[in-house]
């Protein structure tokens, strides 16, 4: 089947076999999703559907056995909940949580990037330098920069400053 064909042969049976696997799922979208990822799995053995001479039929039993492993997937993971029970309830972001990502958002990319490695992942001032391809030293530039800007964004305004501090 040349790429004309397939594509003729598509705009004809796309909506026919959507409606077939619709009927089938009782899902439209489901429905719409299976067959448009059995047209992809056809476009790439098209001389094989010529040859079969049955390449519609060959794209509803893809689309079908498409929707019958997503079901599966989805089964096992259910089951997979309910094994596990419900998961425990975390408390949301307490307000100096949600200072410190604003603050951190307000970094330029590298120190932010730099500073999440450092204080959130645990990695050294190598491990970092190694992930990001900068050098040890800019890494440390990125740290002490971003924790100068931190300690300034983050300053309680209730805490006065010191005199001749």
């Amino acid at each position: 089947m040349t790429v004309e064909e397939f594509e003729e042969f598509y705009a004809q049976a796309a909506a026919r076999l959507t409606g077939q696997l619709y009927v089938m799922l009782g899902d439209l979208h489901e429905a719409q999703d299976v067959v448009q990822e059995a047209f992809v799995k056809g476009w790439s053995r098209r001389h094989q559907l010529d040859r079969d001479g049955r390449p519609e039929a060959w794209i509803r039993t893809v689309a079908w056995r498409l929707a019958v492993s997503r079901w599966r997937f989805r089964r096992r993971s259910v089951d997979a909940w309910k094994r596990s029970g419900a998961p425990p309830h975390v408390e949301g972001p307490g307000p100096e949580q949600v200072a410190l990502v604003e603050a951190l958002r307000e970094l330029p990319g590298q120190q932010r990037r730099s500073m999440t490695l450092h204080y959130v992942c645990d990695l050294t001032v190598e491990q970092i330098a190694e992930e990001t391809g900068v050098s040890a030293s800019t890494v440390k530039t990125h740290l002490s920069r971003g924790r100068t800007a931190l300690a300034h964004r983050l300053q309680d305004p209730r805490i006065e400053e010191a005199p001749g501090a």
